[in-house]
């Protein structure tokens, strides 16, 4: 049935017992979401140890030797560049990894997004607390090339040394980021690190078969980490274009079946669905055409009569931020206008109606999470085709503002409130590795 304005007697009060109930569906997950290992008497899963940090494969059968994943010795050429030949059981995890570990090729965006997004905390997070330390304004750019079929994500965070080339993206399952923040100790509350398992990386290979990694770390030389097809890989020193002070360039040769990475339109798209609330601005290097007025020295000109013209095409490039909207439920709710909760309402969920009612709340106990709920004044577009559209997506999970997933059914609120919209954010939900 419709649900008009005059349906409801008071929307506020229904929209507050919504976030209870979702509350209640939330705490239910987590519950579910608990570890085998977490339960007295019940074997360790092998794959908690990737989410505890730990650098082992994902099998545990009993090895002769230490099953962690380590590297065979290196091979040095004349120019001093090194090449390390992963072992056989480490091909095994990137085998996983690549083909079994994630479901949706797209996500290797968010993946590697939110990578850059860590360097870049890690730099802001390190310019506040050091002596003298400058104001810290960091940026990633995605750059397509479809005449190279390349996919470049750039960042001006705090780079790699070649220890940690080779201990981050040589080693399977070593989160620099998960390092970072235990090295901070308590001060890791002050940053909005994304990272935790150290596989996230290796996503890249889903659509390339080629990896190429130039960084710069602070007081550092500037290097090259390559790898092709996930064999082996190589270090060595750049002479390519120079980074600016610090900072990563990640560039992926794509397989032959993945070219439509390189357009711009899905790129923006997938910014747009994945990290649309990452905290540093995300600009993509677009093509715009526009059309400008040209005397046309073809047409025949009548006396007394302006010159005859016609339209050309006159393609640019330039820089596009993409993640323009802001994460309005990180702010407490008093400092938040009601112009700023229907503008929001309108960019997310794509819709031209004012919203009846809000709710905006966060919850701390077993799962801590921040919620911002509408009550539209008019049915859903997707219902108003179909009141029995067992598709529709209502509620968006983010997880430390990086999109997770909307595909919920009847988890989180049950199908007759499937007209409610909104999104919830948590910081330390369980996740698995594929988030």
């Amino acid at each position: 049935t419709h649900v008009g304005r005059g349906a409801l007697d008071n929307s506020t009060q229904m929209i507050s017992r919504l976030a209870l109930l979702l509350v209640a569906s939330l705490s239910s997950a987590a519950l579910v979401a608990r570890p085998l290992s977490s339960f007295p008497g019940a074997p360790r899963a092998a794959a908690s140890s990737a989410a505890d940090g730990d650098s082992r494969p994902l099998n545990v059968r009993p090895a002769r030797r230490p099953a962690t994943v380590l590297m065979a010795d290196a091979a040095v050429a004349e120019d001093g560049s090194e090449t390390f030949e992963f072992e056989a059981e480490v091909a095994k995890v990137m085998d996983i990894i690549i083909n079994s570990l994630y479901s949706d090729k797209d996500i290797f965006l968010r993946e590697l997004i939110s990578n850059a997004s860590d360097a870049c905390d890690k730099k802001r997070f390190l310019s506040l607390t050091e002596d003298g330390g400058s104001a810290y304004e960091g940026r990633i750019r995605v750059v397509a090339d479809k005449e190279t079929n390349t996919l470049t994500i750039e960042d001006n965070g705090i780079g790699l040394t070649r220890k940690e080339m080779r201990e981050n993206l040589g080693r399977i399952a070593q989160s620099g980021t998960k390092k970072f923040t235990e090295a901070l100790g308590s001060g890791g509350d002050a940053t909005n690190l994304i990272g935790q398992f150290g596989v996230g990386f290796y996503s890249a290979f889903l659509v390339a078969d080629k990896v190429t990694v130039v960084s710069k770390s602070a007081d550092g030389e500037q290097l090259k980490w390559e790898s092709a097809a996930a064999s082996a890989y190589t270090i060595s020193q750049d002479d390519s274009t120079p980074i600016e002070g610090t900072g990563t360039r990640l560039t992926l040769h794509l397989k032959e079946d993945a070219d439509k990475y390189v357009s711009d339109y899905t790129l923006r798209d997938m910014l747009k669905r994945y990290s649309e609330f990452i905290s540093f601005p995300i600009a993509l290097w677009t093509e715009k055409t526009e059309y400008e007025t040209v005397p046309d020295p073809d047409a025949e000109a009548t006396e007394g009569e302006e010159p005859p013209t016609k339209t050309v095409p006159k393609t640019s490039n330039e820089w596009e931020t993409i993640n323009v909207a802001k994460p309005i439920w990180m702010r407490p709710p008093k400092e938040v206008e009601e112009d700023e909760y229907s503008e929001f309402y309108k960019a997310t969920f794509r819709a031209y109606d004012e919203p009846d009612a809000h709710v905006h709340f966060s919850l701390e106990g077993q799962v801590e999470f921040r919620a911002l709920l509408y009550l539209p004044s008019s049915v859903p577009w997707e219902l108003s085709q179909d009141m029995f559209n067992d598709k529709v997506k209502p509620v968006k999970l983010y997880v430390k503002r990086v999109f997770i997933s909307e595909n919920f059914e009847e988890q989180l609120l049950p199908r007759w409130l499937s007209f409610i919209k909104g999104v919830v954010d948590s910081e330390a939900l369980p996740l698995n590795i594929s988030r």
